[in-house]
């Protein structure tokens, strides 16, 4: 211990030298050097003692706090307690309050249940209704009523009624007035709207519906049929009287379905290639029983006007037949009968040309229409077998196929097949026109020659 004592001492020694070597007035004699260690060291004793009584005044306080403090937690501890206590007991009242009020309502509590309810009903009838779109917002004090927890007022319930009468008698009236109506691109007009009850909205000669959520008069993406759009544009332009209107009673519902339904471009495109491929058959029929009827016409026309001037020979097929005859007036019957045969026979394929192509394309088309049938009811069968039937949109695309070419051949084949009737009774009268004049001929002939 003495030893460690010593150490220290001796250490503290050479730092003190250290200083005190560094310093300007720094000890010459090992006097001076002693003299100067006691006064740093009673020096320092000085700093401790001072730290020492400041530790012990701190020391003291910090005490007191920690008191304090103790005496902090203890107040709280019993205030939580006492609040807990009171939140148990403001919670009893509570519930015999509302046992109390349960009581004391009786028949208003029941009242206040249907109140509620038809005030939700309402709400969402106001929301989209389409007198709202002339009148808008009028779904909010109705949707705040229906939410609310306390009985209602005897001015609400008022007010209630005032709505749902005033929806009644809007609901009779065919009223205009002037809103924002939006059109398929999204332009905005302001326009006179007409409204027919609650049933529907005409601007602009056309149907549009009030969008509830986005706020908004909106058009049709695709309106009803043409004569249904036409009795809606009448209807509004007439000022007085009556007129004949559509009207949905789905309040927009069908006509918003009606956006849905597949315009005709929809249909021919369902049906894929095999369906262009029967409507190019149709044309090309038609164009060559178009071609053949005009083509037969004006040969008919020729014809009987030859027939009329059987000495006059012109550029027809009677005309050629009959310069056949003034070519071989001297011959005898069966040779005269036998050259106007001939005649007759070089005339017919002219007269009946591309009229068996419209017979064969008018059988051609419902069967390309029975393919397309088949063709569609395999894809049908390839998605049931590889997504089920849970889906039906997977095979809509193949039974659209299945169906539309099936209509498309039959609908390509009646007009095939009536202008191939008409076609070849017009051929048929002209040949039958040719072979009367040439009997005629050949009988005045065998008369002439009797003579």
């Amino acid at each position: 211990m003495k030893k460690l004592i010593t150490s220290a001492l001796i250490a503290a020694s050479f730092t003190l030298t250290a200083g005190i070597a560094h310093a300007e007035d720094a000890p010459k004699t090992i006097d001076q050097l002693l003299q100067q260690i006691k006064v740093e060291r009673a020096n320092q004793g000085k700093v401790n003692a001072q730290r020492e009584a400041e530790f012990k005044a701190e020391s003291g306080d910090k005490a007191a706090l920690l008191k304090k403090e103790k005496d902090a937690l203890a107040a709280e501890t019993k205030r939580g307690k006492d609040l807990n206590q009171a939140f148990l007991d403001n919670e009893h009242k509570i519930s015999q309050l509302e046992a109390d009020l349960k009581t004391a309502q009786g028949d208003l509590g029941e009242m206040f249940g249907v109140v509620k309810g038809e005030a939700g009903d309402f709400a969402g009838k106001l929301i989209n209704s389409n007198v709202s779109a002339q009148f808008p917002g009028r779904d909010k004090f109705i949707t705040e009523l229906g939410a609310r927890k306390q009985l209602p007022k005897i001015e609400e319930l008022e007010k209630f009624w005032e709505e749902e009468l005033f929806e009644i008698t809007q609901g009779g009236k065919v009223v205009k007035f002037n809103a924002a109506v939006t059109d398929i691109d999204g332009n905005v007009e302001n326009t006179t709207v007409t409204r027919i009850g609650e049933f529907n909205l005409i601007a602009n000669g056309k149907y549009v519906v009030w969008k509830p959520d986005l706020g908004i008069i909106q058009e049709l993406s695709q309106q009803p049929d043409g004569y249904v759009v036409s009795s809606a544009a009448d209807f509004e332009q007439t000022s007085s009287g009556t007129a004949k209107v559509y009207i949905d009673p789905g309040r927009g519902a069908l006509l918003n379905i009606f956006t849905q339904k597949a315009s005709i471009e929809d249909r021919i495109e369902a049906g894929g290639t095999i369906g262009y491929i029967i409507i190019i058959l149709m044309i090309f029929g038609l164009l060559i029983a178009i071609e053949r009827l005009i083509t037969l016409t004006i040969v008919a026309a020729r014809v009987k006007s030859q027939a009329k001037h059987v000495d006059k020979p012109g550029n027809n097929p009677l005309g050629r037949v009959l310069k056949v005859y003034a070519e071989n007036k001297d011959v005898d019957v069966e040779t005269l009968e036998l050259k106007l045969d001939e005649a007759i026979l070089k005339e017919t394929p002219a007269l009946e040309a591309r009229i068996s192509i419209i017979k064969v394309l008018a059988a051609i088309a419902p069967m390309m229409g029975l393919l397309g049938t088949v063709t569609g009811m395999i894809a049908t069968f390839q998605s049931i077998q590889l997504f089920g039937t849970g889906d039906p949109k997977l095979m809509a695309g193949g039974i659209s196929m299945a169906l539309v070419t099936t209509v498309e051949g039959l609908v390509a084949a009646l007009p095939l097949m009536l202008m191939h009737a008409v076609v070849v009774a017009r051929s048929k009268s002209v040949v039958q026109i040719i072979e009367e004049q040439s009997a005629g001929i050949i009988a005045e002939h065998a008369e002439k020659r009797a003579d």
